[in-house]
């Protein structure tokens, strides 16, 4: 099966996510909400970035009549961007806020930053949560029969495999680092 351009931009954008600072990052995950972003991510408190992924001029100029776009407040991110190869996308044709990304040999090149202030409302906010739990719900159908709690015990089941100690270099929950909720 070979990977479309589309595909391969959804990828791309998984990746930049990372090197952006984003510690969670989902990709194509569908909601109730009938928003489903290329690429989500979260990172310190709680900023999430969107990111679009066009390979074609029609995707982009359709991407401007779904719902989410006619009304930007209760779109996802609070960064919005696109990403699409060089030159598909003029920059005087982003929506208000919206930061372009480009494909250029190979590298991806910020061509227009997003806007600095957040771009998510209270109803965002609602949808991101939305995804994120009816993700997390995949996950825990897919670990049956154990619960999702009882998965994220991983640490204490370790220990007890260990002797009553984890392994070094492994911190106890209650030690890690959560940027996501730092303020």
């Amino acid at each position: 099966m070979s990977v479309s351009a589309h595909d391969k931009l959804v990828i791309r954008a998984v990746a930049w996510l990372r090197r952006y600072g984003c510690g969670i990052v989902l990709s194509e995950q569908y909601c109730s909400t009938g928003e489903v972003p290329d690429a989500i991510g979260w990172k310190g408190q709680c900023r999430s970035v969107v990111v679009e992924c066009k390979a074609t001029r029609g995707d982009f100029l359709a991407d401007a009549n779904k719902p989410f776009r006619l009304k930007p407040r209760e779109g996802l991110g609070c960064e919005r961007l696109y990403l699409a190869p060089a030159g598909l996308i003029r920059a005087d044709e982003l929506p208000t806020g919206w930061g372009l990304l480009e494909v250029e040999r190979g590298d991806i090149v910020v061509r227009v930053k997003p806007a600095r202030q957040s771009q998510r409302t209270e109803v965002g906010l609602l949808k991101e949560m939305n995804l994120l739990l009816a993700s997390l719900r995949r996950v825990e159908v897919r670990i049956e029969p154990q619960s999702i709690t009882d998965f994220l015990k991983w640490k204490s089941r370790l220990a007890e495999y260990n002797g009553g100690v984890l392994p070094e270099g492994v911190l106890p929950a209650e030690d890690e680092e959560n940027s996501h909720l730092q303020v």
